[in-house]
């Protein structure tokens, strides 16, 4: 059997020893000293333990991809000393149904047993990062309101 990183150290020791300082740290001392993550298998950006990706065994991530499509990543157990092949990345392409994806995304996370703590999560960023692919709509022309108003525009015009 292939030594795992569980067998060599813990995911708690390796947190407490890299939680104030990591590669994916952003500290903000304006903003009350709010500490923040760019991990890309962290799903809520927060510098805590259940949301690192880099040291849990099982970690999910959700990241843009192409054409309005996002792109899901897990981390895989069982290659974790491997870390060009520890990854796996599933993209759902722009046209897909958002309900579709959310129903991937849910039983990816929880139904098979993967992380069901981080579902909701998951599912969230999805819907995060669709709307945000997302062309805004015009905002239409205000219309004047009251008779005098109409009466000035009418002036105007």
């Amino acid at each position: 059997m292939a030594p795992t990183t569980s067998n060599l150290v813990s995911a708690d020791l390796v947190w407490e020893i890299v939680r104030n300082n990591n590669s994916y740290l952003v500290k903000r001392k304006e903003s009350g000293g709010v500490q923040f993550s760019r991990d890309p298998l962290n799903l809520l950006n927060q510098n805590s333990r259940k949301y690192a990706g880099f040291v849990n065994e099982k970690a999910v991530g959700v990241q843009p991809a192409e054409k309005g499509g996002v792109k899901v990543i897990t981390k895989k157990e069982s290659a974790a000393l491997k870390p060009a092949k520890s990854t796996t990345e599933v993209t759902h392409s722009g046209g897909q149904a958002t309900k579709k994806i959310y129903k991937t995304v849910a039983s990816k996370t929880a139904k098979t047993g993967y992380r069901a703590d981080l579902r909701e999560a998951a599912i969230a960023r999805v819907s995060a990062v669709r709307k945000s692919q997302k062309e805004p709509k015009p905002t239409p022309e205000s219309k004047p309101r009251g008779a005098k108003a109409k009466k000035a525009a009418a002036t105007e015009s």
